[in-house]
């Protein structure tokens, strides 16, 4: 008997330094392949716009980012952005300037005034980014996740502060759908399980966190295999990756009448007629969600 639970014991100890030995998949940094630093050209032209095919044309050429702001890229940004006094800390939440909409007094129209907004919280949960010892760092294993948290106001100054700006709900849609047909995906018109990270992907990091909804790696779904999960490229005809699913968009229109902001993309814990290029969600624009992320347009010179 005190052979038997010897032995036991001893398999016990291999088996639990074999697991400490390869750390959770969800803490591992997982390289895609595709370069969240990378831009792509939209060109002049027409489109359907909408799932009523309305014939818009975009007479100027423009820049998008080929994956959504990741934690790593915008954990820079706020530790830039504090040292040069740009943002501020108020509180549990980092704030910055912005300039107020037009109100028209519409009914359940908010008045946003200038002033401070916030645009990322401390420490929350939900968050991939913690503020320690007065720096923002990330947690283990999600520097190429995108950023989540981070509210309309916050989107729109990490994007003005490269250069850049919000891209509006038709300068987004185009770049997802492309000019050639009115497709409902960004790759087509079928959704695959293992094309996008939404609900039914059943995607690695899933299976690691109890099947609950996290977010991927930008450009994780681009036809390459991780740990025996195959993937289905879902790049867009310009090659923007994960402009369905994932996280949520913010775009930079501003409405007359209403203080929401509107979001296109869907994410990981929508169904797949979120998906869809033409499907749009709306929220206040101090919203924070681990749902919501975002990513930028440049205009080219000359174009606009």
């Amino acid at each position: 008997m005190k052979l038997k639970i010897a032995f036991l014991t001893l398999i016990t100890l291999l088996l639990a330094a074999c697991s400490s030995s390869r750390p959770p998949l969800s803490t591992r940094d997982i390289e895609t392949g595709v370069d969240p630093d990378s831009w792509s050209t939209i060109p002049a032209g027409e489109f359907l716009f909408t799932r009523h095919e309305k014939e818009i044309d975009l007479a100027y050429s423009y820049e998008m980012m080929v994956t959504d702001v990741t934690n790593a890229q915008f954990a820079g940004y706020l530790n830039s952005a504090l040292a040069s006094s740009d943002l501020e800390i108020e509180g549990d939440m980092v704030v910055g300037y912005y300039a107020g909409d037009p109100f028209s007094g519409h009914k359940h129209e908010k008045e946003i005034p200038e002033g401070n907004y916030p645009h990322y919280p401390l420490n929350a949960e939900g968050s991939r980014i913690r503020y320690l010892e007065e720096n923002f760092v990330v947690d283990p294993g999600y520097a190429n996740h995108p950023v989540t948290m981070v509210t309309w106001f916050g989107a729109k100054g990490y994007c003005e502060a490269q250069g850049g700006r919000l891209p509006s709900e038709v300068e987004w849609e185009k770049a997802a759908r492309g000019t050639e047909d009115n497709r409902a995906y960004p790759w087509g018109n079928q959704l695959m399980r293992n094309q996008a990270n939404y609900v039914s992907s059943n995607d690695i990091f899933e299976k690691v966190s109890g099947n609950r909804a996290d977010t991927t790696p930008v450009g994780f779904y681009n036809g390459r295999t991780y740990d025996g999960y195959q993937t289905l490229s879902n790049a867009s005809p310009y090659g923007l990756y994960d402009m369905a699913g994932n996280v949520w968009q913010w775009t930079g229109d501003v409405y007359e009448g209403t203080h929401n902001r509107y979001l296109r993309g869907g994410s990981m814990a929508d169904y797949g007629y979120n998906l869809r290029v033409f499907a749009r969600n709306n929220v206040r624009p101090d919203y924070q969600s681990p749902r919501i992320g975002f990513r930028c347009l440049r205009d080219l010179s000359g174009s606009q």
